[in-house]
């Protein structure tokens, strides 16, 4: 202990200024637009309960990423909540493991209407590098109705704010 001390008096502190970062325009100007639209048509902030299917976990990465202080998806209305029953719009990832086929199902089940799916990431598309397996149903399709769905393997930010933009835009 007392030699990290003395090591720590003898060299200083040993850091470096971290430099600003910050979203890109177009992830500012998708931001705006959709939280105008989200005000429009809900009146008040969207929310998401998001349901991993038995993902890598890439996926979840960049939606944990996406309420990072860099890109701050709240900031637009957009609110990730722990239960269906206070939820708007599902979002699924993963390539539905069969054990989780009748988990989201219920889930789905337990959301009040009007409510939407979201598929994130190539494999709740079809698989993806999982389709061929025993233990994968392949497509979420398959168990829930889906209304949108976020390619890319995982998909970025920017593409996961875009697809919840058009898929808002085509509510009525």
């Amino acid at each position: 202990m007392m030699r990290i001390l003395w090591n720590s008096l003898k060299k200083g502190i040993l850091s470096k200024k971290i430099e600003k970062v910050s979203a890109s325009p177009r992830y500012e100007e998708t931001g705006e637009e959709l939280r105008s639209l989200i005000i429009k048509k809900f009146g008040r902030s969207l929310h998401i309960r998001e349901v991993d299917t038995g993902s890598c976990g890439a996926c979840e990465s960049e939606i944990i990423s996406a309420t990072n202080p860099i890109y701050d998806i709240q900031r637009f209305g957009i609110d990730f909540v722990a239960s269906p029953r206070h939820a708007d719009v599902l979002l699924v990832t993963g390539p539905a493991a069969r054990n989780m086929a009748l988990a989201l199902k219920r889930t789905y089940e337990a959301m009040p209407g009007p409510k939407f799916v979201i598929t994130c990431g190539d494999c709740a598309l079809n698989g993806g590098a999982f389709k061929d397996s025993y233990y994968c149903t392949g497509d979420i399709g398959r168990i829930v109705h889906v209304a949108a769905h976020i390619p890319g393997c995982p998909p970025h930010p920017l593409t996961i704010l875009d697809a919840i933009l058009r898929l808002i835009g085509r509510i009525d």
